[in-house]
């Protein structure tokens, strides 16, 4: 297993990261604590989880995963060898404060979730997307809180556009509060211009870590779908459909093509893809068994040629001029 730099946080993760909307979901209890153990066996030390986590699955109310994974580091004794992420932000209770990032919320929210992972702190608190209705400066004190009583040690943020980003910090830095030093964006090979044109520059320019989330492209750079190919059945197909296209086949014909030079899959390339870009620590990948998990690790070290990052970006290139740093 490959591990790097949490941003400027310090700490070393891995370069794959286990993300666990999954749990309780379409993986049920004895499959989450399976892959789990197969993580951990094969080097993984860095777990992804949100407070929501599933509640729009029927029969789940949300804290579902989190309580699975605090089980599963209580029977492992492991948890000093976990770096541990969660976040907030979604519905959990009925009331005015049962969401958003509000004072009341996040330190409500934050008891709940230390309780469900069985720990007396969280490696990296994260804001899951924005809250327009509560003012950044609140939100970045109350974690400021969180890290000084010591029931966070870091914080970040996901779905934040760069200039919503760019307030938070320029907030925390005004009043001497703590910053975001990562931040989770949607991104992979297929969905690369909302990141890559409204925050990216961003990142770039404030030196946070970069956790992409749905790095597969929801599930079709695994090469699963295939044109003139009957359609899997999946409970993400509607949230697939859109990638369904000539120019996106083309691309795993590519990516088909890297692969077998090198033993890799179609997914191993796809995650090498982005581990090879500038500030990106760790791939959050979800998996249903460790026979699916396997694959995502086999990404761990791959190292892509410029000539091979050159073709894929050529291939998936939104804007003009994207080309002129290949590996950036």
């Amino acid at each position: 297993m490959e591990y790097r730099n949490l941003g400027p946080t310090g700490l070393d993760v891995s370069a794959i990261c286990l993300g666990t909307m999954q749990f309780k979901w379409t993986a049920d209890e004895s499959a989450s604590y399976a892959v789990l153990d197969s993580f951990y066996e094969s080097g993984g030390n860095f777990i992804d989880t949100a407070d929501i986590y599933s509640n729009w699955a029927p029969g789940l109310s949300g804290g579902e995963a989190e309580t699975v994974i605090g089980e599963w580091m209580k029977r492992k004794g492991n948890r000093s060898k976990i770096i541990l992420a969660t976040k907030v932000r979604g519905k959990m209770w009925d009331g005015p404060d049962g969401e958003g990032l509000s004072r009341a919320h996040i330190m409500r929210a934050v008891e709940d979730s230390l309780r469900r992972l069985q720990t007396d702190t969280i490696d990296l608190y994260q804001s899951h997307w924005p809250d327009t209705d509560t003012r950044i400066e609140e939100t970045m004190r109350a974690f400021d809180d969180l890290v000084k009583q010591g029931k966070a040690r870091f914080v970040g943020c996901s779905n934040y556009s760069g200039d919503q980003l760019a307030e938070a910090l320029q907030a925390s830095k005004r009043d001497g509060l703590i910053e975001y030093t990562t931040i989770q964006p949607h991104w992979s090979l297929v969905e690369r211009q909302k990141f890559e044109l409204e925050t990216y520059p961003t990142v770039k320019i404030y030196g946070l870590g970069i956790i992409p989330y749905s790095p597969l492209g929801r599930g079709f750079l695994t090469g699963k779908y295939r044109a003139n190919k009957p359609l899997p059945k999946s409970l993400r197909i509607e949230s697939v459909r859109p990638l369904l296209n000539n120019k996106n086949f083309i691309l795993l014909d590519k990516l088909e093509a890297i692969g077998k030079a090198r033993g890799k899959s179609i997914a191993q390339i796809a995650l090498g893809w982005l581990l090879a870009r500038d500030q990106v620590v760790s791939v959050i990948i979800g998996a249903n068994t460790p026979e699916q998990l396997a694959d995502s690790l086999g990404a761990s070290g791959l190292r892509l040629t410029d000539d091979e990052m050159y073709e894929l970006n050529r291939l998936t290139s939104w804007a003009t001029g994207i080309l002129s740093t290949p590996v950036s």
